[in-house]
């Protein structure tokens, strides 16, 4: 039940892929990164998020069951650093019920944290009436989760390691929207479950373990530079060619860890193969993946239904993507009766 004075407020956020991988953190407190990354924010994947400030207890609800894990922890930390925010920060923060929901799997390496902590912020941000600057929204995403400070942008966004100790210039920051390029992204599923091994654990053992992971921080800003210009020109071949080896590197720094991070399973294997040969016959098209077994394969518009046929030809899951555009209020701040 919702207190005296209760505010509610609605906000949907989608996923972004990451095409220049965030891998590691130059601060875990904080959540920066060790190597500037650029992504893309996709529709129609979403996550709705509702932020009641002000309820009898604090409550997470996720996918219509409470949650009191990791997960709950994370979510009401960020809502502290909402509150410490405010004009009146030093005040406790009241209760709140969190409920959230996606429309695609969860930790399953399809960036649900990203669309979650960016929805999570945007609604929190209205109920609690705080109307913080972009800016500091995207602080707070990043440090729900680093990958969100990209999905409060649509489009194209780009996130620089930044310089600054506090992170204040570490956040996603908008290249192109997202009617800048008629681009598709299919995603091969090949688990929707929750991965093995979260993306923070597989990270912080990568970089401790890896002898491969100072070559992949090496090489990640020249990929960046790269593929902002290729975003910028609406050059698919240099885009992708630089998608592809960023994912590939990325896994490789893992592979090499002691003991080794391995999301793949064979159908990973089977779709990067079709997504090669396909290219050998002339469909331009590169294949990406995050922390998880799941293939995402960027192309063309024009060329998307070809691919779509070939991968379901190999018996794989497959599902279409369009550039997205940015988090939202849903349903403005209401007040809310006990």
């Amino acid at each position: 039940m919702p207190a005296d004075n209760a505010c509610s407020a609605t906000a949907i956020a989608h996923p972004n892929i990451a095409l220049c991988k965030y891998w590691g953190k130059r601060d875990a407190a904080l959540n920066l990164p060790s190597t500037p990354s650029l992504s893309l924010t996709l529709a129609p994947f979403r996550t709705r998020t509702t932020v009641t400030w002000g309820a009898e207890t604090d409550c997470v609800v996720f996918n219509g069951v409470e949650n009191t894990g990791e997960e709950s922890r994370k979510i009401l930390l960020t809502l502290d650093r909402v509150a410490r925010s405010m004009a009146t920060a030093g005040a406790p923060r009241p209760p709140c019920r969190v409920e959230t929901e996606n429309d695609f799997p969860t930790a399953a390496g399809l960036a649900s944290s990203a669309s979650g902590f960016a929805a999570l912020v945007v609604a929190a941000d209205a109920a609690a009436r705080t109307r913080l600057p972009d800016a500091t929204l995207a602080a707070l995403a990043r440090q729900g989760s680093g990958s969100a400070t990209r999905s409060l942008q649509g489009g194209w966004v780009e996130w620089p390691i930044g310089e600054r100790p506090d992170g204040a210039d570490s956040h996603g920051r908008q290249i192109a929207a997202a009617d800048h390029w008629d681009v598709r992204m299919l995603v091969v599923l090949v688990r929707s479950g929750p991965k093995e091994i979260g993306s923070t654990e597989g990270m912080n053992h990568t970089m401790r373990t890896s002898p491969y992971y100072p070559a992949w921080v090496a090489g990640a800003a020249e990929d960046v530079v790269q593929a902002r210009a290729a975003v910028l020109g609406r050059d698919l071949e240099r885009l992708g060619r630089v998608t592809e080896r960023s994912a590939l590197r990325m896994h490789a720094s893992m592979i090499a860890a002691d003991p080794a991070v391995l999301y793949w399973k064979p159908e990973t294997l089977l779709a990067l193969e079709v997504v090669r040969a396909a290219r050998r016959s002339g469909v331009p098209a590169w294949a990406t993946m995050d922390a998880g077994p799941n293939v995402k394969v960027l192309c063309e518009a024009a060329d998307s239904g070809v691919l779509v046929e070939r991968l379901r030809g190999a018996g794989l899951d497959v599902q279409v993507l369009v550039p997205g555009g940015p988090a939202r209020l849903l349903e403005p701040a209401t007040a809310t009766s006990p």
